[in-house]
């Protein structure tokens, strides 16, 4: 995943990491390592795709290898 692709799409959104996070249900710590190119669990890729309003077949956009 490029680092910057999650932190790109949430400032479009203008989105904070908290606000997104609350939103995906998950925490800001989760966010901001997803952020800085660490891979996450499945169902976090899930949570934060809808939560960014995109189907889960964006998902790509979002977390490209």
């Amino acid at each position: 995943m490029s680092k910057n692709t999650l932190k790109n799409l949430r400032e479009q959104l203008l989105l904070s990491k908290a606000e997104l996070a609350r939103k995906a249900g998950v925490s800001p710590m989760t966010i901001d390592r997803i952020e800085n190119g660490e891979k996450c669990r499945m169902e976090t890729m899930r949570k934060i795709i809808l939560a960014l309003g995109y189907s889960l077949e964006d998902k790509d956009k979002i977390f490209a290898d």
